[in-house]
């Protein structure tokens, strides 16, 4: 996926994630959280279940694969803070 691509999925999977789980998050951190999300999607389901967003431009599996991932990442980053 091209990087304008990636960035535009990102912050749109980052957003409905924000939406979701109703965190208070800013533009850049929505991006960041879709890209690094679909990363962690790939990663974790990829590995353990062999699931994979494909794609090679803008694409649906993409999108889910963000808004999972970023959903996942907001979790985690709300059960740390709660425990310090």
């Amino acid at each position: 996926m091209g990087w304008l691509a990636a960035i535009i999925v990102g912050g749109l999977a980052g957003w409905l994630a924000e939406q979701f789980m109703k965190s208070n998050m800013g533009l850049l951190m929505n991006i960041v959280l879709g890209i690094v999300g679909a990363i962690v999607f790939n990663f974790i389901f990829g590995t353990l279940l062999g699931l994979y967003a494909a794609g090679a431009s803008f694409s649906i599996g993409y999108l889910v694969a963000g808004f999972i991932g970023a959903c996942i990442l907001i979790f985690l980053v709300r059960a740390v803070r709660g425990r310090t």
